[in-house]
């Protein structure tokens, strides 16, 4: 991914965060010699002594997973809030722009035994679980509903290299008061985020 030097973040307990907060993202990779992308759940999962990895699974019928060779090398992409800016927004007569926030993982991909997914699930589940009024557990799943594992593919992909982007009208200091103001007059919730993130940054 390009990045102005000046839009990269290279904080990595920030973007890894935000991995954790945009878990939904897109794994694409190259089988039978053409570019395949499924949007999922990639969980990043940080181990002590060992490289940090990202945790999926996608279903059997997906046949990208056919391309899956032990590491073989994947892309991970996770968007964040993002936002159209208006130049009539500035002091100074410019061009419009767009702020986003997005990052991108490399790394390599292993699959899972079914005793691996099935770990992975659990983990997945009780994530999300957490906060519903009547959280469900795998653990009292019917053996008969719990064997649906064996229609998935799970994977670790262990990450080799983090890019992230973080478009935050850098350069433009001297307008963000008005940025921001006007983001959140849009009354919509991506571009709040995103005037949020820019007062973080102030």
């Amino acid at each position: 991914m390009y990045i102005p030097s000046k839009y990269e973040n290279t904080n990595l307990k920030e973007v890894k965060e935000f991995i954790q907060l945009n878990a939904f993202g897109i794994l694409t990779s190259l089988s039978k010699g053409r570019l395949w992308a499924t949007h999922i759940p990639l969980e990043l999962e940080i181990r002590e002594g060992s490289p940090d990895v990202l945790v999926g699974h996608i279903a059997k019928a997906n046949e990208q997973w056919k391309g899956f060779d032990n590491n073989q090398e994947v892309l991970c992409i996770f968007n964040g809030p993002h936002s159209y800016v208006s130049s009539s927004w500035y002091e100074k007569e410019e061009v419009p722009t767009w702020n986003y926030i997005a990052v991108h993982v490399y790394g390599t991909i292993k699959i899972q035994n079914e005793r691996e997914v099935l770990a992975a699930m659990h983990r997945l589940v009780d994530k999300y679980e957490k906060h519903s009024k009547q959280p469900l557990s795998l653990k009292n799943l019917s053996p008969k509903t719990l064997k649906q594992v064996r229609g998935v593919v799970g994977f670790e992909i262990k990450i080799e290299e983090i890019k992230a982007a973080y478009k935050l009208s850098q350069g433009r200091e001297e307008d963000h008061t008005s940025i921001i103001k006007e983001l959140n007059n849009l009354n919509n919730p991506a571009s709040s985020s995103i005037a949020k993130e820019m007062q973080k940054k102030r």
